[in-house]
């Protein structure tokens, strides 16, 4: 780790119009309570603890009736952007409301809404290891589980984990070059499924940073009450 440029500026954006169609509630999922808190609420807690941060913007679906009831709707910090029907198109929508206001070599941290867990430390880690690079990169996890390939029912391989590493956010760009690639990427009308992925199409290599393993991201019914045990075991850390 390197100490960063001071005079840097550092936005967070929170795509938060899915509506989590796998959970099979009719909330969704980033509205949807752990601990007594909505985990939207959980998640915008935990960025707004990063000073560091200029602002967050949230990008939300055209018909979301929840974002109001929200404690932090209000907070200075946070402004909102239309969502889109992708993830990409709410990254893309929150980057251009920060249009003017973002640098181009500003950087950017994009954060799942559902991931709820997230620390300030893995925050300040991914900050504190990246801040000088000229590309950025995301925090991510080995695989520890032994992976199959399979076609039809059938196992035809087994996939040598070494190499392979778990995703996480915050994935952490320059303003201008996700701005960029993004709307190259939706140019062309090329599948995008995080940040990283539409940074790759341009042919750049981001780095990874090791996260933690409780920064889930709450997908199924099931990690409603992992996460709270998760919550719950980080207060006392």
């Amino acid at each position: 780790m390197t100490d960063i440029d001071l005079n840097q500026r550092f936005w967070a954006v929170v795509p938060a119009a899915g509506v989590g169609k796998r959970m099979g509630a009719e909330v969704p999922k980033q509205y949807l309570e752990v601990l007594g808190k909505p985990v939207l609420q959980h998640t915008l807690e935990r960025l707004l603890q990063i000073d560091a941060f200029s602002g967050i913007v949230v990008a939300l679906g055209s018909e979301d009736a929840y974002w109001p009831e929200l404690a932090c709707a209000t907070h200075p910090k946070i402004r909102t952007a239309p969502g889109g029907k992708e993830r990409a198109d709410s990254v893309l929508s929150a980057l251009m409301s920060l249009e003017g206001t973002a640098a181009p070599d500003d950087w950017v941290l994009v954060h799942d809404a559902a991931r709820l867990c997230i620390t300030s430390g893995d925050i300040q880690k991914l900050i504190r290891t990246l801040g000088n690079d000229p590309v950025g990169g995301i925090l991510a996890l080995p695989v520890t589980d032994t992976l199959k390939g399979v076609e039809t029912g059938e196992i035809i391989e087994t996939i040598d984990r070494s190499r392979i590493w778990r995703a996480l956010t915050p994935q952490m760009f320059r303003f201008g070059m996700l701005k960029h690639a993004l709307i190259d990427a939706a140019e062309r009308k090329l599948v995008v499924t995080d940040e990283a992925s539409a940074l790759e199409l341009q042919g750049w290599r981001p780095k990874f940073v090791e996260g933690r393993p409780d920064n889930i991201k709450i997908t199924r019914p099931e990690d409603l009450s992992l996460a709270a045990f998760y919550l719950e075991r980080q207060c006392y850390e």
